[in-house]
C-alpha cells in the first residue's frame, strides 16, 4: 500500500484538529489550577462540590453571608484606598455547611464573621488612629475543614506577599484533625502566627512538655481540662459515688478525646464504670446511638448516680437528653453537664425541650455569656463590663451597618472577636518597636508579652498569656439551658484555678518537667 502525502487541506484540517486539543488542554489545566468560577481568591472543588478559597469579601460563600461579607469588602476597600499602611489578618473557619446540622452550621458560621468584622471595625475607628490599619480576609477550607491545605498554601503566598501582608490567621472553631494539621502546617511549617478561637481540644496547644508543638500558636478560650477544673469549683456537692460518665468511644476527635479524658478523671470512684457508645466520623450524622442510649439510661436509672457527665458531640448529647426523658426512674432528677459544644443544642429542631421540664437539668461550659460581665456580682478582676460594651456597642447597626441578625448570647461572636482581637494587639505591639507592619516572626514574638498589665482585654475576660501561649486562669462561664426560653441561661462565672486572677494576671512559673 502506499501512502499519500497529505494535501494543503488536509495538513489545515490536521492543524485545525492539533490546535483544538491544545486549546482544550491549556482549557482544562486553568480550570484545574486556575480556576475562578466561584470568583477572584476562590476556586471550585468537587466531591462535594463547595467554593473554597480566601476572599476579601468580595466572593460570599453563603446568601446568609451576603451582608456581612459586604461590610468586611467595603471596609477593606477604605483601608487599601487610604494610602495608609495596613496589615491583614485572616479568618479562618469552614464556611460550607452540609448535611442535617446545617442551619445550626450556617447560624455559627455567620456570628464567627460578625465577630471577626467587629474586631476589624474597631480597630480602624475606635483605637485613637493606633497603626497600621487592618484588612480583613475570609478563608473558608471546605467542609469540616477537608481542604486546608491549598487554603493555608493560599494564605501562606498572601504572608510573602507585599501587596496582603498577611500577619496571623486566627479563628479555629472546631476541634478536628484536619484543624490540627492545618494550624501544624501554618505554625511550623509556614511560620505564621495563629489565633485559635472556639478551640478547647487539649491537645492543639503548646504545653510546658512540649511549648514547640505549634511555633506560633495562641489560644484564647480555656482548654477541656480546664473548664473541667471550672466546672469543679462550681461543685453542686455531689458525690464522687453518685456520678457517672457517658463517654463516646471514637479516637478520632481531639475534642471527644480531651474531654474524655478530663471527665474521666472526674468521675474516678464512681459506682459504675462508664458507659460508652460509638458515635459516626461524621459530626452532624444521627447514626444509630439513640439505640444505645436507651440502654445506657435504663443501667443509670439502677445507679445511685445523680450527676451525669457527658462527653460527646451535639447530636449525640440531644439524642440522649431525649432517651432521659423517657426514662422510667422519672422521679429522680438528674444534671448532665458537658462541655462547650452543646451551645450548638437551642438551635437543634430535634431537642424535646420536655426533657429539661421533668427533672433533667443540663450545664455546660461556654466561651462567654452576654451576663457574664454585666451583673451584679461581677468580679472585680478576671474582665469588665467595660471590655463587654466596646463589643455590644459594634453590634448597632448604626455604627457598623447590617451584618445580618446578631447574636451574642452563643458565645460564637464573642470569642471570634476574642482572637481577632488578640491578633490585632500582636500586631500592632511591634509596630510600636519596630516598623509600621512588623514581620510574621515579629508577631510571634509579641505572643511573650500578652499578659501582665499588658494582657487583652477581652469581651470574654482577661487573655493573660502564659508562656506556651495558653490563657492563663480564663474566666469560665457556667450556663444552663433553659427549656422556658430556650436559650442559655448564665449561671456563674467560674475559674480553673478556683477563684479570679490577682490584679497582675501573670501565669506562675511552670513546674519543671
Amino acid at each position: 500500500m502506499r501512502f499519500r502525502t497529505p494535501g494543503r487541506l488536509t495538513r489545515r484540517a490536521l492543524l485545525a484538529v492539533f490546535l483544538l486539543v491544545v486549546s482544550a488542554g491549556s482549557w482544562f489545566g486553568y480550570r484545574v489550577y486556575s480556576d475562578t468560577s466561584c470568583g477572584d481568591g476562590v476556586h471550585e472543588e468537587s466531591s462535594p462540590r463547595e467554593c473554597v478559597g480566601v476572599t476579601d469579601g468580595s466572593v460570599s460563600f453563603d446568601p446568609a453571608l451576603d451582608q456581612v461579607f459586604a461590610r468586611v469588602k467595603a471596609e477593606n476597600d477604605r483601608v487599601t484606598d487610604s494610602g495608609a499602611p495596613y496589615a491583614t489578618i485572616a479568618l479562618m473557619v469552614p464556611m460550607d455547611v452540609a448535611g442535617p446540622t446545617a442551619g445550626v452550621d450556617r447560624k455559627h458560621v455567620l456570628w464567627e464573621v460578625q465577630g471577626a468584622y467587629f474586631a476589624q471595625y474597631r480597630a480602624n475607628h475606635r483605637a485613637n488612629g493606633q497603626a497600621p490599619a487592618i484588612r480583613l480576609v475570609l478563608a473558608n477550607p471546605g467542609l469540616g475543614g477537608g481542604r486546608w491545605r491549598p487554603v493555608a498554601d493560599q494564605l501562606a503566598e498572601m504572608a510573602a506577599s507585599s501587596e496582603h501582608r498577611l500577619r496571623a490567621v486566627f479563628g479555629f472553631d472546631i476541634s478536628l484533625p484536619t484543624t490540627q494539621r492545618s494550624i501544624a502546617y501554618l505554625t511550623n511549617e509556614k511560620r505564621i502566627p495563629v489565633v485559635g478561637g472556639a478551640l478547647t481540644a487539649d491537645d492543639i496547644a503548646n504545653t510546658p512538655r512540649h511549648p514547640h508543638a505549634y511555633e506560633g500558636l495562641v489560644r484564647v478560650n480555656p482548654s477541656n481540662t480546664d473548664q473541667a477544673a471550672a466546672l469543679a469549683h462550681a461543685d453542686r456537692g455531689v458525690g464522687v459515688r453518685q456520678t457517672v460518665l457517658v463517654e463516646d468511644a471514637r479516637n478520632d476527635d481531639n475534642y471527644i478525646t480531651s474531654l474524655r479524658k478530663v471527665f474521666e478523671a472526674r468521675t474516678e470512684g464512681a459506682s459504675l464504670a462508664p458507659e460508652q457508645f460509638r458515635s459516626p466520623p461524621d459530626i452532624s450524622a444521627e447514626g444509630t446511638t439513640s439505640n444505645d442510649f436507651r440502654q445506657i439510661v435504663a443501667n443509670i436509672c439502677e445507679s445511685p448516680a445523680k450527676e451525669i457527665y457527658f462527653a460527646g458531640r451535639p447530636v449525640q448529647l440531644r439524642q440522649f437528653l431525649n432517651e432521659l426523658g423517657k426514662r422510667g426512674c422519672r422521679a429522680r432528677p438528674y444534671t448532665v453537664i458537658t462541655g462547650p459544644a452543646a451551645n450548638a443544642l437551642p438551635l437543634d429542631g430535634a431537642l424535646e425541650w420536655d426533657t429539661l421540664r421533668h427533672g433533667v437539668t443540663l450545664e455546660f461550659t461556654a466561651s462567654s455569656h452576654p451576663d457574664a460581665w454585666t451583673g451584679p456580682n461581677t468580679p472585680a478582676t478576671g474582665g469588665s463590663a467595660e471590655a463587654f460594651r466596646t463589643l455590644k456597642e459594634l453590634t448597632n447597626r448604626q455604627v457598623t451597618g447590617s451584618v445580618g441578625p446578631v447574636d451574642l448570647g452563643d458565645s460564637r461572636a464573642i470569642i471570634t472577636y476574642d482572637s481577632a482581637w488578640t491578633a490585632i494587639e500582636g500586631i500592632r505591639d511591634e509596630a510600636v518597636h519596630g516598623h509600621a507592619v512588623p514581620s510574621t516572626d515579629e508577631v510571634r514574638n509579641a505572643w511573650l508579652r500578652l499578659h501582665g498589665a499588658h494582657r487583652v482585654e477581652g469581651a470574654s475576660g482577661w487573655i493573660c498569656l502564659d508562656n506556651q501561649g495558653n490563657p492563663y486562669d480564663k474566666a469560665v462561664a457556667v450556663v444552663r439551658l433553659d427549656p422556658v426560653t430556650r436559650t442559655d441561661r448564665f449561671v456563674t462565672l467560674s475559674w480553673p484555678t478556683g477563684h479570679a486572677p490577682n490584679g497582675s494576671c501573670a501565669a506562675p512559673r511552670a513546674p519543671a518537667t
